[in-house]
């Protein structure tokens, strides 16, 4: 494991895992297969109290809590393979995050589809918790939350998926925006790096 952090402070963990991770990896000419990033690993989230967003994580999101040390938890899913971990710090001297440079926005959990979707929203509206209704993101639905411990949580669909305005052998080569953006496209693509 190599930790560091990024130029806005948030701290990153590049790991080697234990388990074989058989997850296509996008090499280049210098990067390659070997040592290329294959995704996520897992994400860790610092809460003031641990156990009522393990409720959520487990009653709710399918989550099974694995171990505990100390103030650390370690949940995780067995409906995928990869990126299946939810770590929680439980601290309460550590002041809470405000959205700005360093901080996560919010954690995104994956669904085949909008009917799955729904099935979450009623289990999250049974359970008490305040949730969006659903939203359409062009390329997917969305629902979102917050958890017990202030954590914004999304869970978003496959379907449509990505190839609703291109083809897949096209997919990354131009700018695709949702409609809600295609009125700044100027400004967007204004800020954008050149990659090629």
């Amino acid at each position: 494991m190599i930790s560091f952090k990024d130029p806005d402070g948030l701290q990153l963990q590049l790991i080697e895992p234990s388990g074989e991770d058989n997850r296509k990896v996008w090499t280049t000419d210098d990067i390659k297969d070997e040592n290329a990033l294959r995704g996520f690993h897992n994400v860790t989230l610092t809460l003031k109290k641990a156990d009522p967003t393990i409720k959520v994580l487990t009653d709710i999101l399918g989550y099974d809590l694995q171990k505990q040390e100390g103030e650390r938890y370690r949940l995780a899913t067995d409906a995928i393979d990869t990126a299946n971990i939810v770590d929680i710090i439980e601290n309460d001297t550590i002041p809470a995050g405000r959205n700005a440079a360093g901080t996560n926005h919010h954690i995104a959990f994956r669904v085949k589809d909008d009917n799955v979707l729904m099935e979450y929203r009623e289990k999250a509206l049974s359970a008490g918790l305040s949730i969006t209704p659903k939203i359409n993101r062009d390329y997917f639905y969305s629902l979102y939350f917050r958890e017990p411990g202030g954590v914004l949580f999304e869970i978003a669909t496959d379907n449509p998926g990505f190839t609703v305005d291109e083809p897949l052998n096209e997919l990354g080569t131009n700018l695709k925006l949702p409609v809600q953006y295609e009125g700044m496209r100027e400004k967007i693509e204004g800020v954008l790096p050149n990659l090629s």
